[in-house]
């Protein structure tokens, strides 16, 4: 895939999957089947402690699942595990480095995302070449332990001031996602409220149902 082609599937995507080899205790192959079936578009691949040949044999799997359903492939925080993953990008926070740093370990052609969690660091996300961010937390979420929520009032600034595509992140599920669907966000980040579901499919469809329904007219997208 050409890095035009992984910018308009990154621009067309609402919902963002990150999971771990291991979701939720079960077998990646089954959970993410299932979560692609009911609409998630992008998945990253999140595994902190484990080891590289752990990482590239769960992003085997993933790498076919998401051909299979047309979705991307990002890793968290390994620019270098990038092409070897076969990879469409990686996900960096604000302690992992510089964007130019992961874009020049990863290639020109891939995607490079920015965790951001405060409206400077948004504008900085842009200025630096990130392809896109992520904005929260905006409730507190025992992923990110430690980090204080931003609440909706970050979600209120993304959408008004964001230069590039953007998505809420940070505790959300189909019970309060319309809050923050109506505070701006079209695109969104979720961990547990699909990897811990009993029904991913439907769980990945709930939170597609709450998005489509607070879509902008004729589907357009801000950011």
């Amino acid at each position: 895939m050409t890095r035009d082609e992984r910018l308009a599937h990154l621009h067309a995507a609402r919902l963002y999957l990150v999971t771990d080899p291991e979701p939720g205790g079960r077998p990646l192959e089954g959970v993410l089947t299932a979560a692609l079936a009911g609409g998630v578009d992008i998945v990253q691949l999140r595994a902190k402690d484990a080891g590289d040949g752990e990482i590239l044999a769960a992003a085997a799997v993933a790498r076919r699942l998401c051909d299979g359903a047309g979705a991307l492939l990002i890793v968290n925080d390994r620019p270098d595990l990038v092409a070897p993953a076969h990879a469409d990008g990686v996900h960096i926070g604000q302690e992992d480095g510089t964007v130019a740093d992961a874009r020049a370990q990863a290639g020109d052609d891939v995607i490079v995302g920015r965790s951001t969690h405060a409206p400077a660091q948004l504008a900085a996300a842009h200025d630096e070449g990130a392809d896109y961010a992520a904005v929260g937390p905006v409730h507190a979420t025992p992923t990110k332990p430690g980090r204080a929520p931003v609440g909706v009032e970050y979600v209120h600034h993304a959408a008004a001031h964001a230069q590039l595509p953007w998505f809420a992140i940070g505790g959300l599920a189909p019970e309060n996602l319309g809050e923050v669907v109506a505070a701006g966000a079209q695109r969104i980040v979720v961990v547990r409220a699909i990897t811990e579901a009993a029904d991913p499919r439907a769980a990945a469809a709930a939170l597609r149902g709450v998005l489509d329904a607070g879509a902008t007219p004729a589907g357009a997208l801000r950011g």
